[in-house]
């Protein structure tokens, strides 16, 4: 019996609400409870390209229509696939090769879309935001993958260098090297359902603390995709495409610690913008910050096709 193979395509679509980073999901039918992202399949003689089919499933599943999109890459592990029933009869016999996108939102809009939600990282990731210091998941994490390490050195090593364990450096862009960690120490919940066995009984600290599962392979995706956007903020001005036309500078950094996972030092940040010479006052200001107006900005998106444009200097904040 011949497989059959079909390209899916996923999206995952982020933006930043209420100062958190948000990616915008939906409930597939037969998923149950679980999210998973924007997804359909490519149709060679309906579509012409990836992008443009990838736009008509986001803005019909999401009633989101996209702006800046960007391909991310391929996924095709077996066993990881996307979900059938949204691919045609639904029997399992196709495997999956998914083409996933990253695309950025200057505002996470309402959907208005039964099933659609604005879902924050810290959710799905909770390890990841280091903001407001060490995120504690980790104390329940770092034990559960020492146990699953056990006496072997190479396992009880690699714990502690994507998870910064026993003081080891936090490396904010190892995002998928983290949950591929804790999927292989069976810790994430996506690992049991692939393997078709059932989830072993887990404390209520450790369940919290490895975040929300999603269907199929999304998780791995949306990891995917914070790991190329946070390395990406350091050598393209990516961020920008999250702000609106107007912004204080305090909103700006406010993003980009979202997106990082890390606080950023004000004065230090300042200095690296005005350096790169990315944005320009607008002689007038926000009055609506809550306390003293605030100047407004926006992005010298003309200097894009005059010279070689960097990224912004991520000065994060010592204690």
């Amino acid at each position: 019996m011949n497989t059959a193979l079909v390209i899916g395509l996923s999206a995952v679509v982020v933006a930043i609400k209420d100062g958190e980073a948000v990616a915008l999901t939906v409930r597939h039918k037969g998923a149950g409870n679980l999210s998973g992202l924007p997804f359909g399949p490519f149709d060679p003689d309906g579509h012409r390209t990836f992008e443009l089919a990838l736009r008509a499933f986001v803005t019909e599943q999401t009633r989101f229509d996209l702006g800046y999109v960007e391909q991310l890459y391929t996924f095709g592990d077996k066993g990881r696939d996307a979900p059938l029933a949204n691919l045609g009869d639904g029997d399992g016999a196709a495997r999956v090769i998914s083409v996933g996108y990253l695309a950025l939102a200057p505002a996470a809009v309402d959907t208005h879309f039964a099933g659609s939600e604005w879902r924050p990282w810290s959710r799905i990731f909770p390890w990841e935001d280091w903001r407001g210091g060490r995120p504690p998941a980790l104390d329940t994490i770092g034990p559960a993958l020492r146990a699953w390490a056990g006496n072997d050195a190479q396992k009880l090593a690699r714990a502690r260098l994507v998870f910064a364990l026993d003081g080891a450096p936090w490396n904010e862009e190892r995002v998928l090297e983290r949950y591929e960690l804790l999927y292989e120490a069976g810790l994430a919940p996506e690992a049991a359902r692939d393997r078709s066995e059932a989830s072993p009984a887990r404390a209520e600290a450790l369940v919290a603390a490895v975040g929300e599962a999603m269907i199929s392979d999304h998780r791995r995706i949306l990891a995917t995709a914070l790991g190329r956007l946070r390395g990406k903020l350091k050598y393209r001005p990516v961020v920008f495409e999250l702000m609106p036309d107007a912004f204080t500078l305090s909103a700006l950094q406010r993003t980009v610690e979202a997106i990082a996972g890390v606080p950023l030092h004000k004065q230090n940040f300042r200095r690296a913008l005005e350096r790169a010479e990315l944005v320009e006052g607008l002689g007038r200001v926000d009055a609506d910050t809550g306390g003293r107006p605030a100047e407004l900005f926006r992005f010298r998106r003309e200097v894009l096709g005059a010279r070689p444009v960097g990224g912004l200097s991520l000065p994060l904040l010592r204690d």
